[in-house]
């Protein structure tokens, strides 16, 4: 082959590469990951959804691209986010922990696949007709955290008997339904234990310094922290602000423990994200959203900070130390 000829292949081959390049890219499964936190805040969580992909046989950029969508914690963006995804032809929407992410996917698409977690009832929700059976094209993980409210309260209650005023912080933009359970749960345990409870609010960083302005302002000696994606996302904001106002509290995640919070009692978030992520492998597979039952993951954990007890001046029972399932020294 002559020097010019050669030249001119190689020049042909460059050209083509890019096209090649793309054409891969459009023979891969897209997946829509829609979530009403932030990427740096939930890092974690991601690397857990694509360990459920890896464990059905995807690997994002080898044979699944997936296209993220994430609210900053401004729940308002959620249903244009959603439609982004369906506009974009996603072949399955995975949402984060969150119910209005999942009530968004549902209103903005009634033909590509959703994979949902929240911690409500999907069924009363009207997000699927039965958890052995969906129906429809949504399926997913649900949690207790809605349910656990209660023993929440009970166990930080156990750790400061003391203590006759708590505040419970809610996100008010979150589902109204999920609000107002929050609320009745909280005030039918307080009048059981002769308690008093201060509810609070927080949706943005700055509400949440408020929120801490105001609990203590009310004499509140405690603070229990509701499931929100919103909080779950800003346990290192309200770690240090327990710490510096010395309040106990405790969180639905453990994330809020390890980033210098008092107590956890919750489900893990990075197993849950992980079963999301095989579900979503596997509707990619060709399984139907509709045959898979609804997951319900029951497993709580209790975690306690000993290092933060010590520095707000508290001692934790034997009893409640003995059932934890991790103690943080």
């Amino acid at each position: 082959m002559r020097r010019r000829e050669f030249i001119a292949l190689l020049g042909g081959i460059a050209a083509a590469l890019p096209l090649m390049v793309h054409a891969e890219q459009q023979r891969l499964s897209v997946v829509g990951f829609l979530n009403a936190a932030s990427p740096v805040a939930f890092a974690h969580v991601v690397r857990a959804f694509r360990l459920g992909l890896n464990e059905t046989g995807y690997v994002e950029d080898r044979n699944v691209a997936i296209e993220y969508r994430w609210a900053n914690g401004q729940y308002d963006r959620l249903p244009a986010l959603a439609a982004d995804l369906v506009h974009r032809g996603v072949s399955v929407i995975a949402t984060g922990s969150n119910i209005i992410a999942a009530m968004a996917a549902k209103a903005a698409t009634t033909t590509i696949p959703i994979v949902f977690l929240m911690g409500a009832d999907p069924v009363k929700d009207g997000l699927v007709d039965s958890l052995a059976r969906p129906g429809g094209n949504l399926t997913g993980v649900t949690t207790l955290n809605v349910d656990l409210g209660p023993k929440r309260i009970e166990v930080l209650h156990e750790l400061v008997p003391t203590t006759t005023i708590l505040a419970v912080l809610i996100n008010p933009i979150n589902n109204p339904a999920v609000v107002e359970t929050y609320s009745r749960q909280a005030q039918a345990l307080a009048r059981a234990l002769g308690l008093q409870i201060q509810i609070v609010q927080a949706s943005t960083e700055r509400d949440v310094d408020s929120a801490f302005l105001n609990l203590t302002q009310r004499g509140a000696r405690g603070l229990v922290i509701t499931p929100d994606t919103f909080f779950s996302s800003q346990s290192v904001q309200l770690a240090a602000l327990t710490l510096r106002h010395a309040i106990p509290a405790i969180s639905p995640y453990r994330e809020f423990v390890t980033a210098g919070g008092l107590m956890s009692y919750g489900g893990s978030l990075t197993d849950q994200y992980r079963l999301v992520g095989v579900y979503t492998g596997r509707i990619l597979k060709g399984e139907k959203p509709a045959d898979l039952p609804v997951q319900q993951v029951t497993k709580v954990e209790l975690v306690v900070n000993m290092k933060t007890a010590k520095v707000i001046g508290l001692t934790v029972p034997l009893a409640l130390l003995g059932r934890a399932d991790e103690v943080i020294e």
